[in-house]
């Protein structure tokens, strides 16, 4: 006899979302300079759930000219006074964590789960570790009277919108910066209820502007002579046109970009945990994960056993609402991001890997995509070379530790890597010859904000989270 889940949908009325929105400058939500807006919807669904103003470099302007008379009043504050704001948004979004949770859900495709559980905790605690940071900077090893920047023109992603703006904004307003934010296209609905927060919290106008709008209004942020400095995590491509756009300036620049991450799993390691790392490190919101273990290499001697016990827990992943309880597996985000995993997945059919999917039964309307594996893939497969981000797992072999590290190396990536064995020798030996510049051992997707976070080669370069991503808004 199976047993099935029930439906567990949490409500939507815990959210009020308005028909439409504004740019969040100085303080004030304010209509665009031309009046355009464009619609943001729900990957599940394909619902319109509002409109938001489209910025013009008219309006960038106002945000930054904003941000920069802030600054002189904020910058001047005590530490221990920035420390008092930062600590009150951290206190908002817990108290205001179950209705920011649908909202991500909804406006982004990822389970319910994942936002209650995984977002909305990390977003409160970035806050909260930055806010004890505010009046301890001279200690932060940056020398003993170190200066904010300015302003800080910061360009966030839609995989994790809300967590992409706390890693940037609570490091930024701790230093003493102020700050004008630009959330994804696809998904500005938690940034612009962010500037709710920052109002309910009392921030000071203009310490935390939001403008939303397409890639030309990232562009125009970037390229505006008022930024000090320039934060973006997105896809590597962009993240190049940013590198040449500020390239000789005086602007300082962290870029967080695409991954190709190894998940090595050696014959020693235990099976069923390492099945639970694997699924985590690149099902967990649908793959849509820039330091995703998209590439599995495992041990010759354990492939069939461990891609057996695979299979069987992929079949009981469940895909569909986002915002039921039960869901493991959302929405793809948007249709253009659908379409690039699709193309992909073909790719890897034509160039001879076998592609296995548990049968699922995906929704009618919206973005979806069945968690897939490909094995039989060889390290000249598009599939193993290219970011996917999508639910989609490239499994490849190895004999020994010296070609475990050689294969996972080959990559123009070097953002993360997992190690699976029960040897601690083994782990650190890997270690120090992985490129990557985050290495979980015996798990995966573990992030906390007393942590770097960052990568090497086309994966950027900078660090975000802990004491070291203080230094990148400070003036050492």
């Amino acid at each position: 006899m199976t047993f099935a889940y029930a439906p567990a949908p949490e409500s939507r009325s815990v959210v009020d979302i308005a028909p439409s929105y504004g740019l969040f400058i100085n303080g004030e939500f304010t209509e665009a300079a031309d009046g355009k807006v464009f619609k943001t919807i729900s990957p599940s669904s394909e619902e319109v759930l509002s409109e938001v103003a489209q910025a013009t470099a008219e309006d960038v302007d106002r945000a930054v000219k904003s941000a920069r008379k802030a600054f002189e009043s904020w910058s001047a504050l005590p530490g221990s006074e920035r420390a008092k704001y930062l600590f009150r948004i951290a206190r908002i979004i817990q108290e205001r964590s179950r209705e920011l949770a649908v909202l991500e859900s909804l406006d982004n495709g990822k389970p319910i789960r994942e936002s209650r559980d995984a977002d909305l905790p990390l977003v409160a605690a970035h806050f909260f570790y930055y806010a004890g940071w505010a009046d301890k900077l001279a200690h932060a090893g940056y020398g003993p009277d170190p200066r904010p920047l300015g302003v800080a023109g910061q360009v966030i992603p839609w995989n994790f919108p809300l967590l992409m703006l706390a890693w940037k904004i609570a490091p930024a307003l701790a230093a003493g910066n102020t700050v004008v934010l630009k959330p994804a296209e696809t998904t500005p609905l938690s940034a612009l209820f962010f500037a709710d927060i920052c109002r309910q919290a009392g921030l000071p106008k203009g310490v935390v502007n939001i403008i939303t709008g397409d890639g030309a209004t990232g562009a125009e942020l970037v390229g505006h002579p008022g930024i000090d400095k320039v934060a973006f995590t997105g896809s590597t491509e962009v993240g190049k046109a940013i590198a040449r756009t500020v390239a000789g300036t005086s602007k300082k620049v962290t870029l967080e970009l695409g991954g190709k991450a190894a998940n090595i799993v050696f014959d020693d390691a235990p099976i069923d945990q390492a099945v639970e790392g694997i699924v985590n490190g690149i099902f967990f919101n649908q793959g849509h994960v820039c330091c995703a273990g998209s590439r599995l290499l495992v041990q010759e001697s354990v492939q069939d056993e461990l891609l057996d016990a695979l299979k069987r827990r992929m079949r009981t992943l469940r895909v569909g609402d986002p915002l039921d309880k039960n869901t493991d597996v959302g929405a793809i985000n948007s249709a253009e991001q659908l379409a690039r995993i699709r193309t992909l997945a073909e790719a890897g059919e034509a160039e001879g890997a076998e592609r296995w999917a548990p049968d699922c039964e995906l929704p009618g309307s919206g973005f979806w995509f069945a968690p897939t594996l490909f094995t039989g893939v060889t390290q000249a497969h598009r599939i193993a070379r290219e970011e996917i981000f999508g639910p989609v797992l490239s499994v490849l072999t190895f004999r020994t530790p010296e070609e475990a590290v050689a294969k996972a190396n080959n990559t123009p990536y070097g953002l993360s890597a997992g190690i699976w064995t029960e040897k601690g020798s083994r782990i650190l030996w890997m270690a120090n010859r992985l490129r990557a510049g985050v290495v979980w051992s015996n798990t995966f997707n573990k992030f906390d904000p007393t942590s770097p976070f960052g990568g090497y080669k086309e994966s950027g370069y900078g660090r975000e989270g802990g004491r070291h991503g203080l230094e990148a808004y400070l003036d050492v």
